[in-house]
């Protein structure tokens, strides 16, 4: 992987770029704001809403700089929410960068300690799942998601690649299926893309797709519900 650089974004939040991608981690209208949007708001609460049994399992697709991981962990934690959440990372970042996105005020302070302390127990292998507190999990999962396996099954998918035209091997048919087949029934696939090539393959997939209003800089977003 090449020099990563920080870089701040219209709402005072970090992201990285990273030159061999071309690409930023982020979308450079806010990290936090798109963050909260498309995959907080639009995904892990959109699935709790109306639900009783306070408890959800996420997958994300990119786990890069932990910025989605932390935010619904926060979110959970401080809502009594039992969250199961893993993580795919073909190039992990270092603790030290991690570190150095000062996320830490977005959220609780023993959170972000506990969070760094865990973290680097993953990086090194040391344990294939953490308990930050009594309501969050994690695990992180270093390969490229075309050979992800796991037997567990989640509620929510978080998809937060690079752009489909940086890395188009992560948005092709057969990559959605192989992360899709993941997702119970009734669970929330969400992204901050929308393409019509991407709608076609939740299509036939068996999802119902919305059409969302999309975090700042975009128009729209991608939500799909699996039938």
């Amino acid at each position: 992987m090449g020099q990563l650089n920080f870089i701040l974004t219209s709402d005072g939040s970090k992201t990285l770029f990273n030159p061999e991608v071309g690409e930023h981690y982020h979308s450079r209208h806010g990290a936090l704001q798109e963050s909260r949007h498309v995959f907080l708001n639009s995904g892990l609460k959109y699935f709790l809403e109306g639900k009783e049994e306070k408890k959800a399992r996420i997958l994300e697709v990119g786990f890069g700089t932990g910025l989605n991981f932390l935010l619904s962990a926060n979110y959970c934690s401080s809502n009594e929410i039992y969250l199961d959440y893993t993580g795919i990372e073909a190039y992990p970042l270092s603790l030290e960068m991690i570190g150095d996105t000062a996320y830490h005020q977005y959220l609780s302070e023993e959170l972000w300690q506990t969070f760094l302390e865990n973290y680097k127990m993953l990086l090194r292998h040391e344990v294939d799942e953490v308990e930050l507190n009594p309501y969050s999990k994690l695990s992180i999962a270093c390969t490229k998601l075309q050979t992800f396996e796991t037997e567990k099954y989640f509620d929510i998918i978080y998809f937060d690649a690079f752009a489909a035209a940086r890395q188009p091997e992560m948005w092709t048919h057969e990559s959605l299926a192989h992360v899709c087949q993941y997702l119970e029934s009734g669970g929330v696939f969400v992204t901050y893309a929308i393409t019509g090539n991407l709608k076609r393959s939740m299509k036939a997939l068996g999802f119902s797709i919305e059409k969302a209003i999309g975090a700042p800089g975009k128009r729209e977003m991608l939500r799909a519900v699996k039938l």
